[in-house]
C-alpha cells in the first residue's frame, strides 16, 4: 500500500516492534502498512463511527492483515484498555479535538511509550498541552502533502523535563528548528510574506495591525532559530 507523504511520515515514527492503535483510523491506511511492513506486530484501528470502521474492515481484509489488525469502535481512547498498545497514533484531526482526545485519558497517554501525533490545526496549542502535562516531543517533522503544510510529532512522557519553550517555539517547534526542518524554512518564508502583505494592505485598523506585527516578530525570530 502506497501512503501519501504525510501519513508516511507518521508510518515511519513508530518504534519498530511495538503495539500500535490508530485513533480515527479512517480508511485504516496506516494500520495496514505496519501490518504489512512488519513494523507492528498488532495494530488496533479504532474510530468513532461505524462507517470508516467498516471501509477499514475491507482495506484490512483485501491486504490480508486480518491477523494483525484489528478494529474498534471508540470515541477517542475509551475502549482501549491501559497498557494494551505502547504506541497512539493520532492524525489528521484538529489540534483542539486532539487535545480534548489526550485530556479525557491522560493516565493512559502516560503510561505508553510513545505518541504520535500530526493535527491539521493549531500546533502551538498541540505543543502547549503536551508541556504542560509533561509529554516531551523528542522528534518532529514538517512535510508538504498535497499543497498543504503538516507537522508530525513524536512525543513521550518526561516529567522531568521542566524546559520552558518560547512561544515562537510553541508555535514552529523546537525540534524542527534546532533540526533546521527545510520544509520549516519554506514555512516560515510563506508566512512572513504572506503577513507582510496583509499588513501593507491595513490602513486605520490598529488593533488588527498590532496582531500582524506581533506575528510577524515571531515568524522573524523563528528565522533567527533555525539559522542559529
Amino acid at each position: 500500500m502506497n501512503l501519501s507523504k504525510r501519513l508516511k511520515t507518521v508510518a515511519d515514527c513508530v518504534t519498530s516492534g511495538n503495539i500500535v492503535a490508530d485513533v480515527g483510523t479512517d480508511h485504516g491506511y496506516i494500520p495496514i502498512y505496519l501490518a504489512s511492513h512488519g513494523i507492528s506486530p498488532h495494530v488496533i484501528a479504532m474510530d468513532v463511527n461505524e462507517g470508516p470502521l467498516s471501509t477499514a474492515r475491507r482495506n484490512i481484509s483485501l491486504n490480508n492483515v486480518e491477523e494483525q489488525v484489528s478494529t474498534r469502535l471508540s470515541d477517542g481512547l475509551r475502549e482501549l484498555g491501559s497498557g494494551e498498545a505502547d504506541t497512539v497514533i493520532i492524525s489528521g484531526m484538529g489540534g483542539l479535538l486532539t487535545v480534548r482526545i489526550l485530556k479525557d485519558d491522560m493516565d493512559k497517554v502516560r503510561s505508553l511509550k510513545e505518541l504520535i501525533l500530526s493535527p491539521h490545526s493549531d500546533w502551538d496549542v498541540v505543543r502547549h498541552f503536551l508541556h504542560d502535562e509533561g509529554m516531551m516531543i523528542i522528534d518532529e517533522h514538517m512535510v508538504i502533502d498535497d499543497g498543504k503544510y503538516y507537522v508530525v510529532m513524536k512525543a513521550v512522557y518526561r516529567p522531568e523535563n521542566n524546559r520552558n519553550p518560547s512561544e515562537c517555539e510553541y508555535r514552529y517547534g523546537s525540534v524542527l528548528l534546532a533540526s533546521r526542518d527545510p520544509v520549516l524554512r519554506q514555512y516560515l518564508e510563506n508566512e512572513l510574506s504572506k503577513k507582510s502583505a496583509i499588513l501593507k494592505g491595513l490602513d486605520s485598523q490598529k488593533a488588527r495591525m498590532k496582531e500582524i506585527k506581533s506575528d510577524i516578530d515571531i515568524i522573524k525570530e523563528g528565522l533567527h532559530l533555525y539559522e542559529c
